[in-house]
Formats: C-alpha cells, sequence, structure tokens
C-alpha cells in the first residue's frame, strides 16, 4: 500500500509540472537511457564496456542531434551501437513527445490536455489546435522523405558496400540527415573523414542536401504548406523561413565559393561543377547539419568566421535544426531597417509584429552570443586552441550544427564537459529554460510609473 501511494505521489507530482519542465525531464532521462545502452559490452567493437563519459557524451550529441563525437560512430560501435545513436538521434529530430504520441495512435487512445500542451511547446507552437493532427502529418512526412531518401542512397552504396552494408548506411545517413545529427558511418574509409569521400558525387550531395533542408524548415511550415497551399495564404512566419532559407543557402554558396575557390587545400583543387555543388552543400551542412564533405580544418580564418555566423543562425523554428533560428535573426534584421527608415512598427506582409516578439529575439541572441563567447574563451584557454577554433567548436555545439575543426581532440574532459552542456542547452533552448525554471510568470505590481527617455547613441 505504501508503494502504491509514493507512486501516485511521484505520478501525481511529474503531471503537475509545467510542460518546459516535462520535455527537460525527457530528454535527461532518454539520454540516461541511452548512455547505459551504449556502455553495454554489445554496443562496441572492442567487446568491452565503454566508458560511461564517453557514452554520455554520444548520447547527449545524438539526441541533440548535434554530431560532435569522441570516437568514429563506424570504427567503434557495432551495429546495435550504431542502432541505438540512430534512435536517439530520430527521438531527438522528431522531439520526445511526438515519439510518445505514436503509442497513443497504436492503442487508439485519445491525447489528454496535458500531452497536447507538452506537444505544442515542444514544437514551439502558438496554439494547440490541430496538434494532434499535425503530429500525424509529420510522422507520416517524416517516414516518407526519410523511407525515399534511404531508398536513392542505398541505391548508391550497394554496388560498394553490398545488399546489407549499402542498405544500413543508406538508411543511417538518411534519417541522420534529415534529422539534422551529422553523424555518419563511412569511417570505413578513414575514420572522423566525413562524407569527404564522396564530395565529388552529386546523387549524394543533392539527396542529403534536399534531406537537411526539408528537415531544418519546421513542422508549423509544413503544415502550414499543406494546409494551404498558395503563397499569399500562408502565414507571415512560413514566408519568412522559405524567403530566408532559400536566402542563407544562396549567399553561403556564393561567399564560400568566392572565398574558397583559390584554397587548394579545401575546394581550389575541384573542377568548376564541383566547387559550385559542394559550396551549395557546405552552405547547407555548416547552417544544420554537421556533414563535412572537405575538412573543416582547411579552411581559411575568413571562411571560419562565416561559417560560425552560419552556425550561430541555425535552422528554423520547430524543426530538428538548432541555432537562435532563422526568423529570429530575420526579425532582427527587418527591426534594423525599420528603425533606420524612421519606422516606429515592424510591419511584414502588411502584419505588424508585436514588439515583445522582437525584444524576445534580442534576447534569445544575446544571450546566446554571450554563451558563445564565454565558451570560445574558456576552450581557448587550452594548451594549442586559438580563439576562432575555439568560438567555431563553441558555436556548433550551441547551433548543434556539428562541425569541427579537431578541438575535441585536443581538450580534456572538463572542456569536453562544457561542450556536452552547450549541446544540451542548444537542444532545448536558452528560452525554455528559462520558462522551466526562472520565469514565474509575470505578476502585476498594480502601480504605474511615468516614462523616461535616455540617450541612446
Amino acid at each position: 500500500m505504501r508503494r502504491n501511494q509514493i507512486l501516485n505521489w511521484g505520478n501525481g507530482k511529474i503531471r503537475r509540472l509545467p510542460p518546459a519542465q516535462l520535455i527537460i525531464l525527457g530528454f535527461l532521462a532518454i539520454i540516461l537511457a541511452g548512455t547505459m545502452l551504449l556502455t553495454l559490452p554489445i554496443a562496441s567493437r572492442t567487446h568491452g564496456a565503454t566508458d560511461l563519459f564517453t557514452a554520455l557524451f554520444t548520447a547527449v550529441s545524438a539526441i541533440s542531434v548535434a554530431g560532435l563525437t569522441l570516437v568514429d560512430t563506424y570504427a567503434y560501435w557495432t551495429f546495435f551501437g550504431q542502432a541505438v545513436i540512430l534512435l536517439l538521434i530520430q527521438i531527438g529530430g522528431l522531439g520526445f513527445m511526438t515519439i510518445v504520441s505514436i503509442f497513443y495512435f497504436l492503442l487508439h487512445k485519445r491525447m489528454g490536455l496535458r500531452e497536447r500542451l507538452v506537444i505544442m511547446e515542444s514544437m514551439n507552437l502558438d496554439e494547440m489546435a490541430g496538434v494532434v493532427a499535425l503530429v500525424r502529418r509529420v510522422l507520416i512526412a517524416t517516414l516518407l522523405f526519410e523511407f525515399v531518401g534511404a531508398v536513392v542512397l542505398s541505391i548508391h552504396f550497394i554496388p560498394e558496400f553490398g545488399w546489407g552494408g549499402g542498405i544500413w548506411r543508406g538508411v543511417f545517413l538518411a534519417v541522420s540527415a534529415f534529422c539534422n545529427a551529422g553523424f555518419h558511418i563511412m569511417g570505413n574509409h578513414d575514420i572522423f573523414s566525413g562524407v569527404v569521400s564522396y564530395s565529388q558525387s552529386p546523387v549524394l550531395l543533392l539527396t542529403m542536401g534536399i534531406l537537411i533542408v526539408v528537415g531544418s524548415t519546421g513542422f508549423f511550415v509544413w503544415q502550414d504548406i499543406f494546409t494551404r497551399r498558395r503563397w499569399r495564404k500562408l502565414h507571415v512566419h512560413s514566408k519568412l523561413v522559405v524567403i530566408i532559407t532559400a536566402v542563407l543557402i544562396g549567399l553561403g554558396m556564393l561567399m564560400f565559393l568566392g572565398l574558397e575557390s583559390s584554397n587548394p587545400n579545401s575546394i581550389g583543387r575541384l573542377s568548376g561543377p564541383e566547387r559550385v555543388l559542394v559550396s551549395f552543400f557546405q552552405s547547407i551542412s555548416t547552417r544544420t547539419a554537421g556533414f563535412d564533405v572537405i575538412g573543416q580544418f582547411t579552411l581559411a580564418e575568413d571562411t571560419k568566421i562565416l561559417s560560425i555566423i552560419f552556425m550561430f543562425i541555425g535552422g528554423s523554428s520547430g524543426s530538428a535544426a538548432g541555432g537562435v533560428k532563422t526568423v529570429t535573426i530575420g526579425i532582427l534584421v527587418l527591426s534594423v531597417i525599420a528603425v533606420m527608415r524612421g519606422k516606429h512598427d515592424l510591419v511584414i506582409f502588411e502584419r505588424k509584429i508585436a514588439p515583445t516578439q522582437i525584444i524576445n529575439a534580442a534576447t534569445l541572441v544575446f544571450i546566446a552570443m554571450l554563451l558563445a563567447l564565454i565558451g570560445g574563451i574558456l576552450l581557448s584557454r587550452t594548451d594549442g586552441v586559438e580563439l576562432i577554433d575555439a568560438l567555431y567548436e563553441t558555436v556548433s555545439a550551441y547551433g548543434t550544427a556539428g562541425m569541427t575543426v579537431g578541438v575535441l581532440e585536443a581538450v580534456g574532459r572538463l572542456e569536453k564537459t562544457l561542450l556536452m552542456l552547450y549541446m544540451f542547452f542548444g537542444k532545448i533552448g536558452v528560452m525554455s529554460l528559462s520558462i522551466a525554471f526562472m520565469m514565474k510568470g509575470p505578476k502585476e505590481s498594480g502601480l504605474t510609473y511615468p516614462s523616461e527617455h535616455v540617450i541612446i547613441g
């Protein structure tokens, strides 16, 4: 009887937690389970138990869809270990509440208000209407895109690796690309080589590029395009996502092409069409996914700075991608333009953007920049790590981009723990953590204060 009372008390406590806290606890529970599975002897090719730190770092990176690793995914982990990592990637890409929804659908159970609120929070939605229908469409669309991508990639890999090896690599890479995870099992060519061996393969790069872009667009945009189907009927958010994503891809490709064409260590040795293809993929992958097609350590200093900016921006809200998000940056840029033109309100597509959203965007970007700067300075204190490389690695971790210039190999466990925390922060989001633990809601003081002007600039 006492045991049942304790369980009921625990369930009651959990059910009373705010949605943001439930999301964080859910991810922590999955990380713990994944860590325990990866420590099993069956998970590693050494047939011995993996040390807890390596398993934990891998689990955090997989659930955060970051892609930073301490060991090569192919060379170190067995099929079982790779399957655990892939499952963590899928959960991290969709959100654990979306995975939980599958069981509701299979058991034909109706979701309660509590579950709908948590799903709404995990997908960054503003309203609860149509949440269940959206989850169904997200699951169907995800499986469809991943299946098509897996088929194309498998056909590409089967001649080289045989039926079993080719299909498994195709499935793994398709899921990892769609979830913007950056994990791969190409270490049979050269450990930690990324997909460098396939830098001249249009089929692989274009297929992965499409999967990455679709996965980083955002679930809300999918829903909007599916239901409204016409540009003029789309929400402002969807229009901004499409436009900003296209601009970033095009601009990134042109800038990378211009900066690296004379660099023989990266793309300078390639033909003209190959340079364009690699630059296109680099523009997409750097911002959200982390698949390395050239070796980031070969980049020039100015290109690294460009990559840091792109990783900082990341993908779009409600997607598998990290970063401060495309619309966040877009709102701030358009606000600056509006102020410079002497306008007091920000109007986009004949819709006024609330001042609180602009403040929230500025707050998020400021906190992310501060975290990146602090992390970069701390990492640069390590012998042999330059500040630009430290910033690159820190922003990559926080933006869950997964790109690396080799800093992980040069730092100790304390610095690796810092990067692990940044990956988790990047996945959950600073704003979600603030809502979960720091903000207790606005309190009306009942007082009205006189306004005052201050000198700015």
